[in-house]
C-alpha cells in the first residue's frame, strides 16, 4: 500500500526519520519474465534515435518493463521500415517474432509533432504481407510526445493483452534529500511523475517529514500526512493546481489516509490525543467523523473494499501486526490474514474482492505478497530485504514499492505473479511511500 505504519508514525512523533530522496527514475530489470510476447518497435524518428523524447524508444521502454513482452534491441532490426507494404512479414517471423510496431514522427515546424503508428500482425500472417491489426495518426504539441507515446504503449499493450495499460498513470512518493550545507537536516518533497519516473515534479515541499500520499479516485487530488506544524496533519492537495485543505488535526496521531472508492470521504487512523490509534473514517463533505474501532491495539492503514462496504487495516490486537476487515454497516471485525507472524499494509488488488496484496514478513525478511482470501495462500513476490509501501497499479498487473539496497531508498516494482522484479533507482537521496495512481 501507500502508506507508512503507524509504528513509523509513532516513532517519527519522538524522533523525526531520517530519510533522503529521489528525482529522474532509471529503470533496471532485475528479473524477467520467462514467457513474454516477442515483438520489435521500429524507430520513428532515425534522425534523433537517442532524444529522451523518441517515441519508439519509450514505448519498447514501456512494453519491456511492463513484463508482458520480450522486446527485439533496435541494434539487431534486420529492416526499419516506416510503412507496412515495406515490410515482409516471412523474414520477420523468422526472427521469432509475434508483431511488429512500425511509425514515423515528423516535426511540422510549428511547434507540433505528426505521427503515425501502425501495429502488425507476423504469428498470424500466412503470406508475406502482414496484418494490420491498428493503424493510428496524431498531431500533439512537442512537449507532449512523451504523453502521447506511453498512450501509445497503452493501446498497444491493450491490443495484444486485452488488458487495460497502465503506461499513462502516475506515481505519487515522498522524496526526502540533504540539505547541501546541512546534511542532517532533509527537505522532503511529495513527487508526481509518469510511471517511468520521468516528468517528477513536486507537489508540496517541506523542512518536516511527508507520508502516505494517497490518490483520490480520480486522479485529481492526492491525501498525505505532513509534519510542518511538528505535529501530524492530513491534507489533501490538488494536482493540477497545488491547492491545499486541511482535513485533520486532531490531538495525537492523523495518520495513513486512504480515499472511499467514490471519493466523499477518508478512512484516517486517529488517536486522539491517547496512545494508540483507531479506525475512523471522515466525510469530505460534511466533516462528520464515524469510529470504526475502540480498543487499546495499534489500529492502521485502512484500506477500501472496492465496493466500499467493508475496510482492511492493520492491527496488532492478537500480539502481532495482521490484517483484518470491518463492515460498516455492522462494524464488525474479522481477522484476514494468519500465515506469518507480520501482515500488513494490504490493499485489495484491481478491484478484486478475493485477493490483497500486503507485506509479509518471513525469516527471509519482508516481502511484496498477495494473499489470497479465499483459498488462504500466500504468494511470496519478492526475493527479502527491507520493503515497504506496496501499492498495485490500477490493472494489478504490477505493484510498486519501496526497497532499501546498499543502504538508499528506492522504488522497486514487481509482476503480481513473480516474474518481473525491476528497481527504479535514482541519481541521488531516497525514494519512499510510493502510491499508484487510478486510471
Amino acid at each position: 500500500m501507500k502508506k507508512y505504519s503507524v509504528w513509523t508514525l509513532i516513532t517519527t512523533l519522538m524522533i523525526f526519520f531520517s530519510s533522503s530522496a529521489l528525482a529522474a527514475l532509471d529503470i533496471q530489470i532485475t528479473r524477467g519474465v520467462v514467457r513474454a510476447i516477442p515483438i520489435a518497435i521500429v524507430p520513428f524518428d532515425e534522425n534523433n534515435p537517442n532524444s529522451p523524447n523518441d517515441i519508439s524508444r519509450i514505448v519498447a521502454n514501456d512494453l519491456s518493463h511492463s513484463g508482458q513482452f520480450q522486446v527485439m534491441p533496435q541494434s539487431n532490426l534486420p529492416q526499419k521500415p516506416h510503412d507496412a507494404d515495406a515490410v515482409s512479414a516471412d523474414l520477420w517471423k523468422t526472427l521469432g517474432l509475434d508483431d511488429l510496431v512500425i511509425g514515423s514522427s515528423v516535426p511540422t515546424g510549428n511547434g507540433q509533432t505528426k505521427v503515425d503508428m501502425t501495429l502488425l500482425d507476423l504469428f498470424h500472417s500466412n503470406q508475406s504481407t502482414p496484418t494490420v491489426l491498428m493503424r493510428q495518426s496524431y498531431t500533439v504539441a512537442d512537449s507532449q510526445t512523451r504523453a502521447l507515446a506511453h498512450h501509445i504503449s497503452d493501446i498497444i499493450y491493450e491490443k495484444l493483452t486485452g488488458e487495460k495499460g497502465v503506461f499513462s498513470t502516475r506515481l505519487a512518493y515522498v522524496k526526502v534529500t540533504p540539505l547541501p550545507n546541512n546534511p542532517r537536516h532533509k527537505v522532503y518533497a511529495l513527487m508526481v511523475s509518469d510511471v517511468d519516473g520521468h516528468n517528477a515534479k513536486p507537489l508540496l515541499t517541506s523542512t518536516q517529514p511527508i507520508m502516505s500520499p494517497d490518490w483520490s479516485p480520480d486522479g485529481k487530488q492526492i491525501v498525505y500526512v505532513s509534519f510542518e506544524t511538528k505535529l501530524p496533519q492530513i491534507f489533501t492537495s490538488d494536482v493540477a493546481t497545488g491547492q491545499r485543505r486541511l482535513i485533520s488535526s486532531f490531538p495525537g496521531i492523523n495518520g495513513a489516509p486512504s480515499f472511499s472508492p467514490d471519493g466523499r470521504s477518508l478512512a484516517v487512523a486517529l488517536s486522539m490525543g491517547k496512545t494508540n490509534p483507531n479506525i475512523y473514517t471522515i466525510d469530505l463533505g460534511s466533516g462528520r467523523l464515524n469510529q470504526l474501532t475502540n480498543d487499546a491495539s495499534i489500529n492502521t492503514e485502512p484500506s477500501w473494499a472496492p465496493d466500499g462496504q467493508s475496510i482492511l487495516f492493520t492491527s496488532d490486537r492478537g500480539g502481532a501486526p495482521q490484517i483484518y476487515s470491518i463492515d460498516l454497516a455492522s462494524k464488525q471485525t474479522q481477522r484476514m490474514t494468519y500465515l506469518g507472524s507480520y501482515n500488513a499494509s494490504a490493499t485489495y488488488l484491481a478491484g478484486n474482492p478475493t485477493k490483497i496484496s500486503l507485506l509479509h514478513r518471513d525469516d527471509r525478511g519482508f516481502n511484496v505478497a498477495i494473499y489470497d482470501l479465499q483459498s488462504g495462500t500466500m504468494q511470496i513476490l519478492t526475493q527479502g530485504g527491507y520493503l515497504e509501501s506496496p501499492s498495485p497499479a490500477p490493472n494489478g498487473r504490477m505493484i510498486v514499492y519501496s526497497t532499501n539496497v546498499g543502504g538508499r531508498r528506492m522504488l522497486g516494482m514487481v509482476s503480481s505473479n513473480g516474474q518481473v522484479n525491476i528497481r527504479l533507482p535514482e541519481v541521488s537521496g531516497d525514494a519512499q511511500a510510493p502510491a499508484w495512481s487510478p486510471y
